[in-house]
């Protein structure tokens, strides 16, 4: 019979202790049986989503063992281990209204989610504001014109919120810079950008935003914007074009993944993985992405560019993916609690990837309030 090791309860079965579940989002045990070992000794198993560590020691560090099968196979030695099993899913304070379509952008430890639009598929203005030390949402100055599929980044103490479309089709693009002041919550006109867009992806590098693609038919788009000196250069085009997908830095390169051919959600994606390179000026390509999904979101953390959710003709994905740039290697992490797509731009803060809001169903009428957390801790290799 196999013996289970319930929350909090300790058991020694030959060379393995186990530990009972622990969600990091909330530091509050699970109220579920998370990990058992049958009877032969040489698996691990447990109920629901999670993500499975190891220790040498009850007091060590723990660590991921990463895309690891259940059950979970094990060889029997002399030397003693110890698993448990995590959930690196959390959630916080809902938003003040509900949204998708919209842009994020964190500064200063608070998370700016501008734009976009509810079920009611109505462009809006909002800004909403979150105050992650205090675990609380507020409003700020609105947007000067309502925009969705906007492309938004941080640069240097100011906001920045790129292009996007005016309301829920596929035509209304505009090419509009707008840069927020927290100090003062004003927004100011910046340069345009070269090309009207929407449903592209920004990424930083020092005093430079890289915005890339959007829908048809300026899917291969990119250029970047000084910010310093309020200018745009246009740059060579992505080798494969496409709208809704991710983007970051990574090394002083910029990384551009996954995405849709064609201007719906219906259309076929990519899991393409694009690298520009500042220096050499030459886009090459890398390790493709697990899942090929659109809609999707992502965000660098040290070396690894993290990708979750997005949507597709067959409804909406939960997963949360890897990329670890020294290896070029993806990992398929633990999944969204709640599958979500239509947000671009994403927040890091003190250890937790923060995905506020987003639509829960094919679609633009499925805006949520939910505020989901994953927390990194060190599964990046």
């Amino acid at each position: 019979m196999a013996e289970r090791c319930q929350l909090r309860l300790w058991i020694r079965t030959a060379s393995v202790l186990c530990l009972g579940a622990w969600s990091a989002g909330t530091l509050t045990a699970q109220t579920r049986p998370a990990l058992s070992i049958d009877s032969a000794g040489t698996s691990l198993s447990w109920t629901g989503r999670g993500t499975l560590q190891s220790a040498d020691t009850p007091l060590g560090t723990w660590r991921d063992v990463l895309e690891a099968p259940n059950p979970f196979p094990f060889v029997r030695s002399n030397a003693q281990a110890y698993f448990r099993i995590i959930s690196r899913w959390g959630t916080r304070s809902n938003l003040l209204e509900a949204n998708s379509e919209m842009a994020v952008a964190e500064l200063d430890g608070k998370i700016y989610v501008m734009g976009g639009y509810p079920s009611s598929r109505v462009t809006v203005r909002t800004i909403q504001v979150y105050d992650v030390a205090q675990n609380r949402w507020s409003f700020t100055t609105p947007l000067p014109i309502a925009l969705n599929h906007q492309m938004p980044a941080a640069v240097n103490g100011r906001v920045y919120v790129i292009g996007g479309q005016t309301d829920a089709g596929n035509t209304s693009f505009t090419n509009t810079v707008f840069e927020y002041n927290p100090a003062t919550t004003n927004w100011t006109r910046k340069t345009p950008m070269p090309t009207a867009r929407s449903a592209g992806a920004a990424a930083v590098l020092g005093n430079l935003i890289y915005v890339a693609g959007g829908r048809p038919p300026r899917g291969a788009d990119f250029a970047v914007y000084d910010t310093t000196t309020d200018r745009w250069t246009t740059l060579t085009n992505m080798p494969t074009a496409r709208n809704h997908l991710a983007a970051c830095v990574i090394d002083g390169k910029v990384h551009v993944v996954g995405g849709r051919l064609g201007a719906g959600f219906t259309s076929a994606m990519t899991n393409i993985l694009e690298v520009f390179d500042p220096v050499t000026q030459e886009w090459s390509t890398r390790a493709p992405m697990p899942t090929t999904r659109g809609g999707i979101n992502g965000i660098a953390v040290d070396s690894c560019f993290f990708v979750w959710g997005g949507e597709g003709p067959n409804g909406v994905f939960n997963q949360m993916e890897m990329y670890h740039a020294p290896m070029n290697r993806w990992y398929r992490l633990e999944p969204l609690p709640v599958a979500v797509h239509g947000v671009t731009g994403a927040a890091f803060v003190n250890g937790y990837i923060h995905v506020p809001g987003g639509g829960t169903s094919t679609g633009g009428s499925s805006g949520s309030q939910i505020h989901q957390v994953f927390w990194v801790g060190a599964i990046c290799p």
